[in-house]
């Protein structure tokens, strides 16, 4: 083991830590009585704070002139981070937490469409598969299928907008090979809070009685531990773990936040909300499966 590095049993042990905290965000969220965009301001600034102090205590610099060559990016990227939050908090209004999880989790899905025309990559018949799968998946455990109420349809079309916002991140990213995770992230949540400010100062602050001790507790627990936190656990642990390691455990966070909406929100969850359920990440969970190369024959 190289000094510095740590064990593959802390890093499987920090991502599951890592998963667990991002998976219950949802809840926090609901408890707060606060526009979206203030609390997706306040996690963009304590997040990036929290970040810089963890690289301050390991002695670590920002490369500068990686994230000024990659700045016009760093920055899209950013706004849609920052946008993507506020769609994801509104989802969690309007709909169950558990339905706008599973909306979010088809982020790899147009990821995988889209990767054809934005990045050349080629769109596998199994992959097609995977995205008509989690689609149907996503109609059942969503009702669509039953109609629904205007209020849940918009919190599915919210759901549906963070999980293109944030597939716009994933493939950004895509084309920013020359920056560490960790600092791309903290230059990320720096712009998306400069973003959000303007937003949230042109959509009206609330009054100061909003700010309860309740609300802020919530506000600081969002920043520091669902943010600042979970991210310097996970890029931690993604340093030490394989890829496709990383990928299969991502899928801790859904499942903790669909059964957390059930037990303590008291969100119901019908058979077909089941069953689309375990299509939607049965389906993200095998196309993020490599894929196989075919081996030449030998005489």
């Amino acid at each position: 083991m190289q000094k510095g590095t740590i064990s593959q049993g802390a890093a499987r042990g920090g991502l599951i830590a890592a998963m667990a905290i991002f998976g219950t965000i949802g809840i926090f969220v609901r408890g707060m009585a606060l526009p979206s965009g203030v609390i997706a301001l306040v996690r963009g600034c304590v997040g990036a704070a929290f970040l810089l102090l963890t690289m301050a205590a390991q002695r670590k610099r920002l490369c500068v002139a990686a994230i000024r060559k990659n700045l016009p990016l760093l920055g899209l990227s950013g706004a849609a981070m920052g946008f993507n939050w506020i769609l994801l908090f509104e989802a969690y209004r309007h709909t169950t937490v558990a339905t706008a999880t599973l909306c979010y989790y088809l982020a790899p899905v147009f990821v995988v469409l889209a990767s054809p025309l934005l990045l050349r990559e080629r769109l596998s018949v199994r992959k097609l598969l995977c995205a008509f799968a989690a689609l149907a998946g996503m109609a059942l455990a969503s009702g669509a299928q039953a109609g629904g109420s205007d209020g849940k349809l918009t919190g599915i079309l919210l759901g549906l907008g963070a999980a293109a916002l944030y597939a716009c991140v994933v493939l950004i990213n895509k084309r920013i090979p020359t920056l560490a995770a960790r600092e791309r992230t903290i230059v990320q949540l720096v712009v998306s809070a400069a973003v959000m400010l303007p937003y949230t100062l042109a959509g009206g602050l609330p009054r100061a009685a909003a700010f309860t001790g309740k609300a802020l507790a919530l506000l600081l627990v969002v920043g520091i531990v669902h943010t600042g936190l979970a991210y310097a656990l996970y890029f931690g642990a993604i340093q030490a773990l394989p890829a496709q390691t990383a990928a299969i455990f991502s899928f801790i966070d859904p499942v903790v936040a669909i059964l957390l909406s059930a037990a303590l929100l008291g969100e119901p969850l019908r058979g077909l909300d089941v069953a689309g359920g375990l299509l939607v990440l049965g389906a993200a969970f095998v196309c993020e499966l490599p894929e196989r190369k075919p081996q030449r024959r030998t005489k």
